[in-house]
């Protein structure tokens, strides 16, 4: 599996929506027992008060689509936490991610039958913590943050059912972003590649000398703004959503309508290929043979290209994406949580925090098979990150996103589907030249706005 599919595969993932009756934390019963998302629970797993008891037992762990090409990746670190907690015993649940995964897991919470420790996206955490069903593993475990970047710790917080944050959830890996660039057409275009810009407007700017030079022959970048909403904003500090996220916002930034008209000009003047508009294709074939001077911002894309254009990887050079407004990069983690409802929750909390500690991360970002970035600070000061010799885009990419993370959070935007495709079809009216930037922004925040009033 690539790692682009391995991304795409598990960040995918449905929003979860919950009854509201029966969800929440505490409440003891006459038998001693608490509740938590309105199943039985033992009472030491919700509430104030470290979790105690012993890692012994039978418990379930689940990925994504996973066990093909890592299962004696996982086979091994299973079997290294059993040897090490002896009387335990883990199973292995690898569900395939496919389209009906969010509805399982909604039945799977509801039926009181979530796997005790399972792999979880943002949007599905953010679901399952505000139903009750996360243990706090901030509060269980005092000591969980210690192993990861603060920044990424203090970031990767939820809201459990009465509003207030909390740690459900434990950073295991993230993607990462850098600037991927053909220096032979920047050069030809007059931009320096050894200066990349502050700013996206900047970046905005080298496009367009590259639409001038290029003239139909090679181009910028891909039109579709699906890529870059609500990246780019996010980028920019411009806010897309309101604090609570019922509400749209990025209309009342006057940035987003110079964005609009950023992106409207320079596909009319040629930066994009004109069919790739609503297109869903990357870069990644256009850039390959050379028609594209700035590649995809994975660190994966970079590896794709060494492997399938040797001739365009020769001319390819990396370079830190824009800061911007915002001064760091953001990273969209992958969780790992334990079920508030397991029948053994500190064997489950145990084998959570061993899944996720600095060995077995390093370990797997090693793996050739993937290109992803660990969350522990000593994983990302590992000689495999920092010592890069030469000038191998590829070694300097993942050298650069090492650096990144150590500063980066996971507060990313996240919007559904919908809401996304919304506001990029009003954008793709203003670029088509159909309506104004002004009013494609205003109407893309109406629509968007009826769509999240539906949701809350």
């Amino acid at each position: 599996m690539s790692a682009k599919r391995l991304t795409r595969t598990l960040t995918c993932i449905a929003v979860l929506s919950f009854a509201a009756t029966g969800c929440g934390l505490g409440g003891g019963s006459d038998s001693g027992d608490a509740t938590a998302g309105g199943c039985k629970v033992d009472k030491g797993n919700v509430g104030s008060g470290k979790l105690t008891g012993e890692v012994k037992g039978n418990i379930t762990f689940q990925t994504t689509n996973l066990k093909k090409d890592f299962g004696s990746f996982f086979n091994g670190v299973i079997s290294d936490f059993e040897k090490a907690h002896p009387g335990t015993k883990v199973k292995w649940i690898d569900d395939p991610g496919d389209a009906t995964f969010g509805q399982r897991t909604v039945a799977d919470a509801q039926a009181c039958t979530l796997p005790d420790v399972l792999n979880v996206d943002s949007p599905t955490a953010t679901s399952l913590t505000k139903a009750g069903y996360l243990l706090n593993m901030g509060v269980k475990d005092p000591d969980a943050a210690k192993p990861f970047v603060p920044a990424f710790w203090k970031s990767s917080v939820m809201k459990d059912p009465s509003g207030a944050s909390v740690h459900t959830v434990l950073p295991w890996y993230t993607g990462g972003i850098v600037l991927t660039y053909n220096t032979d057409l920047l050069k030809q275009a007059g931009v320096d590649p050894a200066k990349p810009p502050t700013t996206l407007f900047g970046l905005f700017a080298d496009y367009e000398k590259v639409a001038k030079a290029g003239k139909g022959k090679f181009y910028a970048t891909m039109a579709n703004p699906v890529w870059r909403i609500p990246a780019d904003w996010d980028q920019m500090n411009i806010k897309t959503l309101s604090a609570d996220g019922k509400s749209a916002v990025f209309a009342d930034d006057p940035r987003t309508v110079q964005w609009v008209e950023w992106m409207t000009k320079l596909y009319k003047e040629g930066a994009m290929p004109k069919d790739s508009l609503s297109s869903n294709n990357d870069p990644s074939t256009l850039y390959s043979q050379g028609k594209v001077a700035y590649g995809s911002t994975n660190p994966s894309f970079v590896r794709f290209v060494q492997q399938n254009s040797p001739s365009v990887y020769d001319k390819t050079a990396v370079g830190q994406q824009p800061l911007d407004a915002l001064g760091h990069t953001t990273g969209a983690p992958q969780y790992i949580a334990t079920a508030a409802t397991s029948k053994n929750a500190p064997t489950a909390l145990a084998f959570a925090k061993f899944l996720t500690n600095a060995e077995n991360q390093t370990a797997w970002c090693k793996d050739p098979k993937v290109v992803i970035f660990p969350t522990t600070s000593a994983s990302l000061n590992d000689p495999f990150f920092q010592k890069v010799t030469g000038d191998d885009p590829f070694a300097q990419a993942r050298k650069l996103v090492a650096e990144q993370l150590k500063t980066a959070t996971a507060y990313q935007t996240n919007i559904s589907s919908a809401v996304q495709n919304a506001i990029v079809g009003q954008v793709q009216l203003a670029m088509q030249g159909k309506k104004s930037a002004a009013d494609a922004v205003k109407d893309a925040q109406e629509k968007a706005n009826e769509l999240l009033k539906q949701s809350n």
